[in-house]
């Protein structure tokens, strides 16, 4: 498959391919246009980016059906987060609140009982921890609440 490009076209996908707020893989299928229209074969240019020759002519194919929209990925892609924010707030208001000191193994048992999140002890920790969050209360957080 060849894709000929206009002028303005071309001018379009060279300003994204140096872009530095465009995705990496938007970037890649750019220079696969461009590569193309400049007389490269696909097995050349899959060579060239390190891709599989069926990634170049679906590349190639989404530029004839969708144009310049078909170089970003599809809204939805990826892992869906397991919990929201607010049952983040959630698990804080009850390290703040309750005098029990809690464990990863225990907050993670918490929140399945009573939000249905299921989320491992371990990426329990890192998302607290990522919040900047303790675990449990230490002697002068107890000391504090009780005054």
């Amino acid at each position: 498959m060849k894709v000929f490009l206009t002028e303005e076209e071309k001018l379009t996908l060279e300003e994204l391919r140096k872009a530095k707020d465009i995705p990496q893989r938007t970037k890649d299928r750019a220079q696969v246009l461009l590569l193309n229209a400049r007389g490269l074969k696909n097995e050349q240019i899959a060579k060239g980016l390190n891709w599989a020759i069926s990634t170049v002519r679906q590349t190639l194919h989404r530029w004839e059906k969708l144009g310049l929209v078909g170089l970003w990925d599809a809204p939805g892609r990826g892992g869906k987060p397991r919990y929201s924010e607010s049952d983040l707030i959630y698990l804080e208001n009850c390290l703040a609140q309750e005098p029990k000191a809690y464990n990863s193994h225990e907050l993670a048992k918490k929140l399945a009982s009573e939000r249905q999140v299921n989320l491992s002890a371990d990426r329990l920790r890192r998302v607290l921890k990522k919040r900047q969050r303790k675990f449990g209360n230490t002697p002068t957080q107890l000391q504090k609440q009780n005054n």
